[in-house]
């Protein structure tokens, strides 16, 4: 999450909220039946659906996915030639010592296996075994999310029949009615905003950063992969610039001149 993000999340909920308060008697907007249905309905059905593991996982993996930094493709690809230099000078055994002082923990993980002289074949194995796993794990936290998302209205609705059921014990007497009719309703609201405003955006933003962690790890396993059979740093670059855009791409944007003189270099050299 950038800080145009949570700019973007703090001035539009700031709108839905003062729409909210613009209209009138916005005090029968707040209920704390309504609310209290809907949470402990929601949240009973899910720690009734899974272990608190798995529960706590996934507000772990959900509160990361907002507060955590990832590193970026271009970094990557510069750690990976960086690794290529060392490797054409020194050896892969070079590696060990890079590997220890790298904070990515895939990155780590392949180098390690690197160094300790597993084949391609064993490498691409170990590792998109690890990918197919970590992809597993984190659709089990999406699963929790998308799962209260579906439960939220259902108990909104519930709420709502608590309201109408009290309604009908009351009739005859206003006070009964007045204080039934906003559980009838908002329970309902409360149950639609959990899900639409909260739940499946946590959800979709667990997916979405999934994917994009899943794709460096594709890179960094066909990286560390190419450092043995391809040592050139430069080759090395433009081979893994495919996984990104093509505005991020060095070797693409260069300008017609800058080719021109690359041409005339390789020409004087041969």
């Amino acid at each position: 999450m950038t800080t145009f993000n949570w700019m973007g999340v703090v001035l539009f909920t700031g709108l839905y909220a003062v729409m909210f308060a613009l209209t009138e008697n916005a005090a029968l907007m707040l209920n704390g039946v309504g609310l209290c249905v809907v949470l402990s309905g929601t949240l009973g059905a899910i720690f009734l659906s899974y272990p608190v593991s798995d529960i706590h996982s996934a507000l772990v993996v959900a509160r990361n996915t907002y507060t955590g930094k990832m590193i970026t493709p271009e970094k990557i690809i510069a750690i990976l030639r960086d690794l290529a230099v060392r490797t054409r000078s020194d050896g892969v055994l070079a590696l060990e010592n890079y590997g220890e002082q790298t904070t990515v923990g895939f990155l780590k993980r392949a180098l390690t296996l690197l160094v300790d002289g597993f084949k391609d074949d064993e490498l691409h194995e170990i590792l998109h075994t690890e990918m197919f796993y970590f992809k597993q794990r984190r659709i089990q936290h999406e699963r929790v999310f998308r799962h209260a998302a579906r439960l939220a209205p259902a108990f909104g609705v519930a709420g709502s029949v608590i309201g109408l059921v009290s309604m009908l014990a009351g009739i005859g007497e206003p006070e009964v009615i007045l204080r039934s009719i906003p559980i009838a309703l908002t329970s309902t609201l409360y149950g639609i905003v959990l899900s639409n405003f909260l739940l499946t955006p946590i959800a979709e933003s667990i997916r979405a950063k999934t994917e994009r962690e899943l794709l460096l790890q594709k890179l960094v396993t066909d990286g560390v992969v190419t450092i043995r059979l391809e040592p050139n740093p430069i080759r090395l670059a433009t081979k893994l610039e495919s996984f990104l855009t093509p505005s991020a791409r060095h070797h693409e944007n260069r300008t017609v001149g800058e080719l021109r003189d690359r041409i005339r270099e390789l020409h004087s050299g041969a």
